[in-house]
């Protein structure tokens, strides 16, 4: 099967995704700077969700790139993914409303665990089609980057309990890591 169906629905999903995030944003009730500050985290919350979103999007947009077809169980894989990003409205408008309290910022962190678990299945599922000749299986390599984002992600979950503004900034340092897109496809497809 071609990849062109699998790629515009992802696109939809992830496009519908950032625009319920950005509708549980209520504009203040008031015209002062205080106001507005009492919406900081969920803005916040929202601005670190669009971050992951568009990551997401972006290495997906590469990975999909680097295949030429795809099969049945790559449109599962794919949809698990999806079905974990969906939740990211939920997740984060819950830790932004909850001023990132300790069991909605577990459960945030939780939901980025489980995306990055979906991803690297798609991943696999990938380079088990094309082969560990093609050009993912290639660029991906060992995935340490993706092994260590994911536990980091656990140890943001566990530090929620303990302090939830420590898991937040474990949250934040796992989308700086990623926040350029991954380079590794960008070499292998070029070469």
């Amino acid at each position: 099967m071609t990849k062109n169906r699998l790629e515009a629905f992802s696109d939809g999903v992830l496009a519908i995704a950032i625009t319920i995030m950005v509708l549980e944003m209520k504009a203040p009730h008031g015209g002062s700077l205080d106001a507005l500050r009492a919406l900081a985290p969920v803005f916040l919350s929202y601005v670190l969700s669009f971050i992951y979103v568009g990551i997401y999007w972006n290495n997906h947009h590469h990975m999909l790139h680097a295949v030429h077809h795809v099969n049945g169980p790559v449109l599962w894989a794919n949809l698990h993914l999806l079905f974990w990003l969906s939740l990211f409205p939920f997740a984060t408008a819950w830790m932004g409303e909850n001023h990132f309290e300790a069991v909605p910022s577990a459960a945030y962190g939780v939901v980025l665990l489980m995306a990055a678990v979906a991803y690297v299945i798609l991943q696999r599922t990938l380079i088990a089609l094309e082969g560990r000749d093609g050009a993912l299986a290639k660029a991906v390599g060992r995935d340490r980057k993706g092994r260590w984002s994911m536990g980091l992600y656990a140890v943001g979950v566990g530090l929620a309990f303990v302090h939830p503004l420590a898991a937040q900034l474990v949250y934040v340092a796992v989308a700086l890591v990623w926040l350029v897109p991954d380079r590794r496809i960008e070499q292998v497809l070029q070469a």
